[in-house]
């Protein structure tokens, strides 16, 4: 979560309101994301000299906005410039498949269904950010980080489409037998 947070200050200075909005608005594929997990991170960085906080008073209610420091730059440049080590990408709700045969079949049919519904609506959520991010790229044809967000976007989509088959392949298969 920490490396989300620097990488969300390093586009601009954020509200813990705001970062949660935006790790919602489709960073949420990567990271699960609270209210406490963001103070808790947000936290962690301030001790750390990552970031800073200013205070600043906006209709009459305080606002703290946090911005990445110097120091927190070097820490998220390591941490973007090292390896990506895809074995550790590990989706723990696959141990609730693997352990579908102790439940009833209409219990399996029924969170088979909720699970297929849940991507679709995942699914329509990236493709709504893609689109968007299509029609704004073609503006911003030498922005970099822009077109790594919209890659990892499309990733998104792409992958909640591959659920959406697969687990429509296996309810079929357990509303045969």
């Amino acid at each position: 979560m920490e490396n989300i947070i620097l990488g969300l200050l390093l586009l601009k200075n954020r509200t813990i309101y705001e970062l949660r909005k935006r790790i919602n608005d489709g960073l949420n594929l990567m990271y699960s994301c609270s209210t406490g997990s963001i103070q808790a991170a947000i936290k962690k960085l301030l001790q750390n000299g990552h970031i800073a906080v200013r205070e600043t008073t906006e209709n009459g209610k305080l606002k703290k906005i946090y911005s990445i420091t110097e120091k927190g730059k070097t820490a998220f440049n390591g941490w973007v410039n090292s390896p990506v080590d895809a074995v550790t990408a590990k989706n723990p709700e696959l141990a609730k498949i693997y352990f579908m045969g102790f439940t009833e079949k209409e219990v399996r049919i029924k969170l088979i269904q909720s699970y297929i519904d849940d991507f679709k609506k995942t699914c329509s959520a990236l493709e709504k950010i893609c689109h968007e991010g299509e029609i704004l790229s073609d503006g911003m044809k030498n922005n970099e980080v822009f077109y790594f967000q919209l890659q990892t976007a499309l990733y998104g989509k792409d992958l909640m489409k591959f659920n959406i088959g697969w687990y429509s392949r296996l309810l079929k298969t357990l509303q045969e037998l």
